[in-house]
């Protein structure tokens, strides 16, 4: 099996390319934590309200069919941290699976138990160390970086972060935040501290903003509560959550605020996306199926916005398509930075500058397990591939472990699904009977992207 795949347009944008003296943008990158595809006033949602990130949205070049490869949390923020999908970064889901051993432990095997566990923590968190991330890439250009809210891959340092506020595994509550997770819950400080530094000492700066927003538990503040339930939103476990995408929308705005009273706003880009989707249940705190951890649009599809003044050009790209790893090459792209070669995503930048149409024609994504079976091997624990080409979608199943979190992969429709979407956005009628030759040559492609063994094609291909 190859490691790495050239699927996009990986141009190599040396520094050198750029003036002496030219002045490289600041980077912002916001992200969202669990926020469906829907859930914006300018994605036409009935009753959520994001008035800053729809205000954000009329000055970007907004693809409102954006899609992450993968839609977990750590896996998602892994490919926007190094560029990869999942199988190539291998941190394909959020834990290790938990060993044998540690069922039942007591005394010095639980001690043991924990030791080999940590020892499996390590070693996901190792697979980033492999390849060099955006921070680390962007420092060699003299950039200071600034890491907020979630991050799994141990220290704000480890990732590349000149500042940042997680001190991440094996230091306590470590696993995929610690005090980084205060940010925007708990006010905005640490980073308008860091970017009054940065601007204080005339350098370029990159913020990494992913706040554990709209993200459970829904503790908003009261009063977007009872808005919410004033507007006549029967459950309180919706209203709750609606309200936190406007608290997180709130957020959004005061950053914002600070770059332009700064000075800084016209000399900044800024990349808007969730790190995956989040349908809320009626009728409990969790999330309801086909929506987070799985290969549905409302698990994978998100809005991403790039907004630059001046320099992109606004304006809803609806009918192209945009993944996550275009977003690596397209910020290294901005900073006059060498892109690696080797890259899946495409550098955006010359068509986001232009307002010519995208060169991607198709979008790919993957589903593991929320636990890794073996971190070496991610096909182990893979579920789904997926392709998005035009109006059409093909998803297929595979047989991989899922671990203590099976409850959300259930599987039920073993056989390919083939989905229009522009007809049938919600996915709810399955075309792969009708169109063959469409399911053919999809999978076709999806081997191409990423071969997978025979071993793990579901049986149910021949039902």
């Amino acid at each position: 099996m190859k490691t790495f795949f050239s699927i996009g347009l990986c141009l190599v944008v040396p520094a050198a390319a750029f003036a002496a003296g030219a002045k490289v943008p600041n980077l912002v990158l916001i992200i969202s934590d669990d926020h469906a595809w829907t859930d914006y006033g300018f994605m036409g949602h009935a009753d959520i309200e994001t008035p800053r990130l729809d205000r954000l949205a009329a000055q970007s070049a907004v693809f409102t069919r954006g899609y992450v490869p993968t839609a977990l949390c750590r896996p998602a923020l892994a490919t926007l941290a190094s560029g990869l999908y999942a199988h190539q970064h291998r941190i394909s889901g959020n834990d290790p699976a938990q060993l044998p051993s540690m069922a039942g432990a007591r005394g010095t095997k639980q001690g043991r138990a924990a030791a080999a566990y940590a020892a499996l923590r390590e070693k996901l968190i190792a697979q980033l160390d492999r390849r060099p991330t955006v921070a680390g890439l962007l420092g060699r250009q003299g950039y200071l970086s600034h890491q907020s809210g979630k991050w799994w891959e141990g220290s704000y340092r480890r990732g590349g972060f000149t500042h940042g506020m997680t001190r991440g595994f094996p230091e306590p509550g470590g696993r995929h935040g610690d005090d980084g997770l205060k940010i925007g819950r708990e006010g905005m400080a640490p980073v308008f501290a860091f970017i009054d530094q940065a601007v204080g000492e005339g350098k370029p700066f990159f913020v990494w903003y992913a706040p554990f927003m709209p993200h459970a538990p829904h503790t908003p503040p009261e009063d977007l509560f009872q808005k919410y339930k004033a507007k006549g939103v029967e459950s309180d476990f919706v209203a709750r959550y609606y309200a936190m995408v406007e608290w997180f929308d709130g957020t959004c705005g005061q950053l914002l605020d600070h770059l332009e009273a700064k000075g800084v706003a016209q000399d900044t880009l800024i990349v808007y996306l969730a790190d995956n989707g989040w349908i809320q249940q009626p009728d409990g705190p969790g999330f309801a199926p086909r929506s987070k951890q799985t290969a549905n649009e409302g698990g994978v599809r998100q809005p991403t916005m790039f907004c630059w003044p001046g320099v992109i050009q606004p304006g809803r790209r609806g009918g192209e398509l945009c993944s996550s790893v275009d977003i690596l090459p397209t910020l290294l792209a901005a900073a006059g930075a060498a892109i690696p070669e080797d890259l899946p995503g495409y550098n955006l930048l010359p068509i986001l500058k232009s307002g010519r149409p995208t060169p991607r024609q198709a979008v790919f994504g993957e589903t593991f397990a929320h636990d890794v079976a073996d971190i070496e091997r991610p096909e182990e624990s893979l579920l789904y591939r997926w392709v998005v080409e035009g109006k059409w979608k093909l998803l297929l199943t595979y047989d991989g472990k899922v671990g203590r979190h099976g409850r959300h992969h259930p599987r039920r429709e073993k056989r390919p699904q083939l989905f229009d979407l522009l007809a049938d956005p919600h996915e709810d009628r399955n075309l792969a009977a009708e169109h063959p030759q469409v399911v053919a040559r999809l999978a076709a492609k999806l081997q191409d992207w990423w071969p997978v063994t025979e071993r793990q094609v579901l049986t149910a291909w021949s039902e």
